[in-house]
């Protein structure tokens, strides 16, 4: 039987709305989180005028999907690059090993 963590609860404001949230994850991370996605929306609605909460929130979630699909990409090429480099640092260590 696996053990699950205690879920905790926390009230958070996002767009003007408060919302209570129940989550595994400590409470500061939780407000962290909210807080991150709240100013996203103060700046979608600064930038598109009168937009309504949950217009809003739809586009700021979106920016901050895309943000991260573009972190996760450069993230592997990163990865690819690492391993590659240290395949070819490898290899020129067990050459100039060799050619002793």
């Amino acid at each position: 039987m696996s053990k699950e963590s205690p879920r905790s609860t926390v009230t958070v404001r996002i767009g003007g709305e408060e919302h209570v949230l129940r989550s595994t994850a400590e409470p500061e991370y939780a407000k962290q989180c909210a807080d991150f996605l709240d100013k996203r929306v103060r700046e979608v609605r600064q930038l598109g005028g009168s937009t309504e909460t949950h217009r809003a929130v739809i586009l700021a979630a979106l920016a901050i999907t895309d943000e991260y699909f573009r972190a996760r990409e450069e993230l592997n090429d990163l990865r690819q690059e690492v391993t590659a480099r240290s395949l070819d640092l490898a290899r020129k260590v067990e050459e100039a090993v060799a050619g002793r």
